[in-house]
């Protein structure tokens, strides 16, 4: 992912795009180039990706906002091909066109996100194996273990909070916090600090007018908390990487460390959100939960596959003239990754509808040299607190027909404006209950799930059993 520059102008989302000619790419005919941004994009994205691919094979020429041209990587071998040459598309934005051309200012939407920095999102070679490196080995020293029993605890408090009302908005009240309290806390970060981080990451992701206010909340922040670890390490992700050999600067600290916060806090907060959604929603998942055949790790993976926390990545650019899927791209062009385009790809998955069990060669998390380091971090939140919330609360259901649910939809990024669930009003954990996570975690997911009695309303057992046992019975008593 790559993050709203530092230096970004406050004023860089109200400024209209300047309007740019699309000549750069090979003409279409009759009606140009089609748009990734406006309304058909933002309703059906994955439908206009189809269509592209049908006109124009697994690599289609598109515009960005302002009316940029890039390319569209549709397929997924060609996607793997983009993401494992750097040789031929590279990170470093320094080399777009548009950009050298004066036409992508400082005021421009997308400057935000392409503008160079010193990150390895935008680094390839010995400096970016230098950065990537460092939090390669420092994500490495981190506990998993430790990682499920604090999102046992977050997401029980988080329960807490609305348990007694009977319904709730998963998405706001849910998804969005937990992964941040779980990064703060992977970070060194006080607690109290998560709420106000959730906040400013959404906005920063967003654009808005504030969104530069809200980095440099994040910025200054990050700022103190490197200081701080400079001069008093712990057992923290910031440390490790404060002390890792290579020898980072606190200013290369800091920007890493916004990168791992932000981009964390979006991936995984939209998969909570996704897949929640696909417990309520979708036969595939019930039929096969209740005939012992999935298990949530599997429905991660599943959503990994439908529905990826970014839809695409802008961020690469040709070194030279050269050929992809039959299309000529010039050198300096921008190409997009197409993720989820890419996951959908029949020449790799010839029936989308049929779930996918134990497959992890989904392009959810990208590929090659700049491929998430953090995919598994994200998956042990997901699921774990997902766990945590279906074993508290086992007959939550949708509160809305699956049709009135609404999407908020960028280039980027497609997630869930709300997610309004109803249930049985239960009390809150006792102090002692919500603070026992090490009895609350399993070591492992069962492989076939058994059917237990279902706890009585207000009553929560402190000896873990798991949500998918619970809503088994449901299915076969209804």
């Amino acid at each position: 992912m790559t993050l709203p520059n530092e230096h970004s102008r406050a004023d860089a989302t109200l400024a209209p795009p300047p309007q740019c000619p699309a000549s750069a790419l090979a003409p279409l005919g009759p009606g140009g180039l089609t748009r990734l941004y406006g309304p058909e994009a933002e309703k059906d994205p994955m439908g206009l990706y189809e269509r592209l691919r049908e006109q124009h094979g697994q690599v289609a020429p598109v515009l960005l906002t302002g009316d940029l041209p890039a390319w569209l990587v549709l397929g997924y071998r060609e996607n793997l091909d983009v993401a494992r040459t750097p040789s031929r598309f590279s990170r470093d934005s320094r080399l777009w066109r548009e950009s050298k051309d004066g036409r992508v200012p400082p005021t421009h939407p997308l400057a935000p996100i392409t503008t160079w920095q010193p990150i390895c999102v935008f680094a390839d070679g010995q400096q970016h194996e230098r950065w990537r490196g460092a939090i390669n080995d420092s994500i490495a020293r981190i506990d998993k273990r430790g990682i499920r029993r604090n999102v046992t605890v977050y997401a029980n408090q988080l329960v807490d909070r609305f348990c007694a009302k009977g319904q709730a908005d998963l998405v706001h009240q849910f998804a969005e916090h937990l992964p941040m309290m779980a990064m703060t806390q992977l970070l060194g970060m006080p607690e109290a600090y998560s709420p106000q981080l959730v906040n400013a990451a959404r906005d920063m992701i967003k654009g808005t007018a504030t969104a530069v206010a809200s980095n440099e909340f994040v910025q200054e922040t990050l700022r103190k908390l490197v200081t701080r670890k400079r001069a008093e390490p712990t057992a923290d992700f910031t440390s490790w990487l404060i002390e890792h050999p290579a020898g980072l600067t606190d200013d290369e600290v800091q920007q890493h460390l916004r990168l791992v916060l932000i981009a964390a806090f979006e991936t995984t907060a939209n998969l909570i959100a996704n897949t929640l959604k696909m417990v309520f929603t979708d036969v595939r998942f019930r039929a096969s939960l209740a005939g012992g055949h999935m298990t949530l790790p599997d429905a991660v993976e599943q959503v990994l596959w439908d529905e990826p926390p970014f839809i695409t990545i802008l961020g690469r650019w040709a070194t030279q003239d050269t050929e992809l899927a039959g299309q000529r791209i010039k050198s300096g062009d921008a190409l997009v990754l197409g993720l989820a385009a890419a996951n959908m790809d029949t020449v790799i998955r010839p029936d989308p509808d049929a779930p996918i069990h134990g497959n992890r060669s989904h392009l959810a998390f990208s590929g090659g040299q700049h491929e998430c380091p953090g995919a598994d971090v994200g998956r042990a939140i997901a699921d774990t607190g997902i766990d945590a919330l279906l074993l508290r609360l086992p007959d939550l259901a949708l509160a809305i027909d699956e049709s009135e649910l609404k999407y908020h939809s960028s280039l980027m990024s497609r997630h869930l404006t709300a997610l309004p669930v109803k249930f049985t009003p239960r009390s809150p954990l006792p102090p002692e209950d919500s603070v026992d996570a090490e009895a609350a975690l399993p070591d492992a997911h069962p492989e076939r799930p058994e059917q237990p009695a279902i706890p009585a309303p207000g009553k929560v057992p402190t000896a873990r059993r798991s949500w998918w046992r619970s809503l088994i019975g449901l299915l076969r008593r209804g």
